[in-house]
């Protein structure tokens, strides 16, 4: 949650943990950041730079989970291009993927996959 979206008692009880736990604030202002640059970029060229940016000071913090999320950014590279580039995401298929799961939940499995894929195709297409 953004920190301007942050309720006044949200706001007291974060000041109190930031304070007794610098290390939770710095993470908390890196994922701050890293979702910013999403939101906020819109040039690949820009993105990636400041991505690049983001990821050195992943590295100089020393946080496991993040070097994670970094090397994530790195193996997909081409992808978050085409993200910048585009604005293109898989949500339409991701929802056609939940919709196939729930209706296969329905049947409680699929026993004959080719009346599954025709029954599929008469209800979703």
């Amino acid at each position: 949650k953004k920190e301007t979206a942050w309720t006044n008692s949200q706001s007291k009880r974060a000041a109190i943990l930031f304070r007794e736990y610098p290390d939770i604030k710095k993470a908390y202002y890196l994922s701050m950041r890293l979702g910013l640059i999403y939101h906020h970029s819109i040039h690949a060229d820009v993105a990636l730079t400041k991505l690049a940016r983001w990821y050195e000071e992943v590295d100089k913090s020393g946080f496991l989970s993040f070097g994670t999320v970094g090397r994530t950014i790195q193996t997909h590279y081409l992808r978050i291009v085409a993200f910048f580039k585009n604005r293109a995401t898989n949500a339409a298929s991701e929802s056609f993927n939940a919709k196939i799961k729930q209706f296969r939940a329905l049947l409680r499995g699929v026993r004959d996959v080719s009346f599954f894929l025709f029954r599929l195709s008469k209800i979703y297409a």
